[in-house]
């Protein structure tokens, strides 16, 4: 279980990042990617992760590897 607390603390701190070298609010990322802001709000809050389909709209939209996304490697 801390395995998955650990990727899902990741992706929260991974998005927040990428939000802010992009300069976007979280309402502003749920129209670009079409996920709600209330969805968006609950990853960086750490009480859901996101769906793969999901993660593939945010690794998109921001032009990195989902493995980065989830930590697995850097830029």
């Amino acid at each position: 279980m801390a395995y998955i607390d650990n990727v899902q603390i990741q992706v929260a701190a991974r998005i927040k990042e990428l939000m802010r070298e992009n300069s976007l609010t979280q309402v502003a990322l749920a129209e670009k990617v079409g996920i709600r802001q209330n969805t968006i709000s609950a990853w960086l809050l750490g009480k859901k992760e996101p769906s793969i389909r999901s993660m593939w709209l945010l690794a998109d939209y921001f032009n990195v590897d989902i493995d980065y996304l989830v930590g697995r490697k850097d830029y």
